[in-house]
């Protein structure tokens, strides 16, 4: 009879130093019998949804977590049931394809193994990648252990490890001698409304303390509902919690609003030569198939004048008190989606041919609206672009990308009078905002590059005079 062992998957840091992830759903259930690299879980960060495969070939043994449970890194989420002698030869072993199983996301995105063989517990210390140490009860940090170990101590491993008879899929609580028993999030959210958990009695298996419970005592059960109640029904008012993207881009704002000196510059142009060339382009057949907008046309005129004023695209590294200067461009681009603002980047952009940028901004607009954004996609930005205009709206005060020196919000595209060659003519006029930090940018230096970029979307030839 083939021996068999308990591995535990805990929730992985996916490389951007987050400290949590809402589970949203699981695409296994106990008893189910699982390939390496199989999607088991999607998961919500603070900044995208992100699909989790699976580390192990064997069965799911317990799932300790619920869909909607936000879940700190590093805590176990999922227990797998592997062939033992698999775990030597690459059956079941993280080893036989790390690289792809945990070492990225579905969508590409950088993640952490996140694996651990039941054993002697220990406390982890989040970091930006991976887990990071492992600080063992004295406090004394050690190393990770090997993957694979040699045959004796994956012996050893065995022998002091029982096999789990009959898993249960259920909440886990952390026992460990600690009373009353409840999961992290749920102790996170007594002390949030200031509840002692001693006096709350629990419904869950075992006398747990559930999310349920606290709401119940505090009496606060009716207003967390985030379903929104119909007029007329008694309700005045729909509470929802911050969580999520929502949360996160909160804090970004609040960072990047009272951490970088903000100055915003406005420049109204007359944009109908660049509509003239949008509409020339469309009917090219170099171009056909290609999604053409003002935003593609606008987003190679920010490339082109960033060439000569290159200090709007750094950033201010306050630790080691350094301007950093990019010497490429990773192009933000504002996505309005239905969990969030968030602000997706194109990297290197300042590499690609309008076609390519036309591809690029088609997929990561599509992307972002799906809420498929991968990690990596969100961070890195050095400059970028938020189109208010699709939304009728003229003119704003954007408020920076945190860790970029200027942000361009592009206005609607109206008709209007306008003098041409001492004439009243009707144009096509387009309103350019630039904020900037002015720690990086000089009130001289933003107004050249905003004067660049109106003079490109004036006149489109003038891209020649600047390449």
């Amino acid at each position: 009879m083939t021996a068999t062992m308990i591995k535990e998957f805990r929730l992985p840091d996916l490389g951007e130093g987050l400290t949590e992830s809402e589970i949203l759903s699981w695409k296994v259930a106990v008893g189910d019998t699982v390939t390496l690299n199989q999607v088991i879980a999607e998961v919500e960060t603070a900044k995208a949804v992100v699909e989790l495969p699976s580390p192990f070939a064997g069965t799911v043994a317990a799932l300790h977590e619920q869909p909607g449970t936000v879940v700190e890194v590093g805590k176990p989420i999922v227990s797998f049931e592997v062939d033992d002698a698999g775990s030597s030869n690459g059956a079941g072993s993280p080893t036989a394809g790390a690289g792809s199983a945990v070492g990225a996301s579905a969508h590409g995105a950088p993640a952490a193994s996140g694996v651990e063989a039941v054993g002697t517990p220990a406390k982890r210390e989040p970091n930006l990648v991976g887990y990071g140490a492992v600080v063992e009860h004295s406090g004394r940090p050690t190393r990770r252990a090997r993957i694979q170990a040699p045959a004796a101590e994956q012996a050893t491993v065995q022998a002091e490890v029982p096999a789990i008879p009959e898993p249960v899929a259920e909440p886990q609580a952390e026992v460990s001698g600690e009373r009353p028993r409840s999961t992290p999030p749920v102790r996170k959210l007594a002390r949030d409304l200031g509840i002692d958990l001693e006096l709350v009695p629990g419904t869950g298996p075992g006398g747990l303390i559930t999310r349920e419970d606290v709401q119940n005592f505090s009496g606060t059960a009716d207003e967390l509902a985030v379903a929104p109640v119909a007029a007329g029904q008694g309700e005045r008012e729909t509470r929802t919690p911050i969580k999520g993207v929502r949360k996160f881009t909160a804090a970004a704002m609040v960072q990047s609003a009272f951490t970088a000196p903000h100055v915003t510059e406005f420049l109204t142009v007359d944009v109908t030569a660049t509509m003239e060339l949008l509409a020339r382009l469309k009917g090219n057949r170099t171009f056909e198939g290609f999604k053409l907008t003002p935003l593609t046309i606008a987003a190679k005129a920010v490339l082109v004048a960033l060439r000569n004023n290159p200090s709007l695209n750094s950033r201010w590294d306050e630790a080691n008190q350094e301007i950093v200067q990019f010497n490429y461009v990773n192009l933000g681009i504002a996505a309005a989606t239905p969990r969030g603002l968030t602000v997706p980047n194109i990297k290197d952009a300042d590499q690609l041919s309008l076609r390519e940028l036309s591809t690029a901004l088609t997929q990561l607009t599509d992307t972002a609206r799906a809420g498929k954004t991968s990690p990596s996609d969100l961070s890195g930005g050095t400059i970028s672009i938020t189109n208010i205009g699709v939304f009728g709206i003229d003119a704003g005060t954007p408020i920076l990308n945190p860790g970029e020196a200027a942000i361009v919000a592009l206005g609607a595209v109206r008709k209007a009078p306008w003098v041409v060659n001492d004439e009243l003519a009707v144009r096509q006029v387009m309103s350019l905002s630039l904020s900037f930090d002015h720690r990086l940018v000089d009130g001289e230096q933003g107004s050249r590059f905003l004067a660049d970029l109106g003079a490109i979307l004036s006149d489109p030839a003038m891209v020649m005079t600047m390449i």
